[in-house]
């Protein structure tokens, strides 16, 4: 064999397994991409179910402090005629008095 025949076995050699070399590391490369991709979806999927059990808590609670504020006010109305009621007979005594 000459040297030539030699030198080209050697460059097709180093050739072909740069293109494998460099295709095998391609292909980790992109399997550690989607798979980061994964974890990074997985987070905001958690985080967003998160928030939402957060939002329907603060929508409960709403809820219950919209109830508590309607019999609040109708606790007022009654206090305030009774109010009114009293400061009437109050009238009525004060007149009686004079």
């Amino acid at each position: 064999m000459d040297f030539t025949l030699i030198t080209a076995l050697i460059g097709i050699a180093a050739t072909l397994s740069g293109i494998i070399l460099g295709w095998s590391a391609r292909a980790k490369e992109a399997k550690n991409e989607v798979r980061k991709d994964a974890e990074i979806d997985t987070v905001i999927r958690t985080d967003m179910e998160y928030l939402k059990r957060g939002v329907d808590d603060i929508r409960i609670e709403q809820r219950a402090q919209g109830q508590r504020m309607d019999t609040m006010g109708e606790r007022l109305s009654r206090v305030e005629e009774s109010s009114k009621q009293a400061h009437k007979r109050i009238d009525r005594i004060e007149q009686k008095g004079e």
